[in-house]
């Protein structure tokens, strides 16, 4: 189990209910909660899987993002120092830009398993 604090709005997306049914399980003492010095609810993973939840895997370094697009490299077009990588995941297919030095990195090559988090305009693309 992982003992990191996640927010309790991640918390309740995490167990499919709202974030007013997490509060009302912590008020009867079904889930516990901690407060981070900006006074916010936190939840520890560990409680979180307890009442059955998943949490993600982060990807890189613990940024926050609402869509994440898990799925596999379908191509990687490489032209001189930028990539183009479309990823399928699912129904859906997610095309972006990326340095050639990204692509190497990564490793990206078409069938390896990655993830593309979508966050205001820009698609960041991580191997999972």
């Amino acid at each position: 189990m992982e003992d990191r604090l996640v927010a309790i709005g991640e918390a309740a997306k995490s167990l499919g209910v709202s974030v007013d049914t997490l509060r009302r399980w912590e008020r009867d003492g079904r889930v516990r909660s901690q407060r981070d010095s900006r006074n916010r609810r936190m939840i520890l993973v560990s409680e979180i899987e307890r009442l059955g939840g998943h949490m993600p895997a982060l990807t890189g370094d613990g940024f926050s993002a609402r869509n994440r697009f898990e799925g596999e490299v379908e191509s990687v077009e490489v032209t001189g120092v930028i990539a183009q990588v479309v990823i399928r995941a699912g129904p859906h297919r997610v095309v972006a830009v990326v340095t050639r030095d990204a692509v190497e990195e990564l490793g990206l090559a078409p069938g390896i398993p990655a993830v593309a988090t979508v966050k205001a305009t820009s698609v960041m693309v991580a191997r999972r």
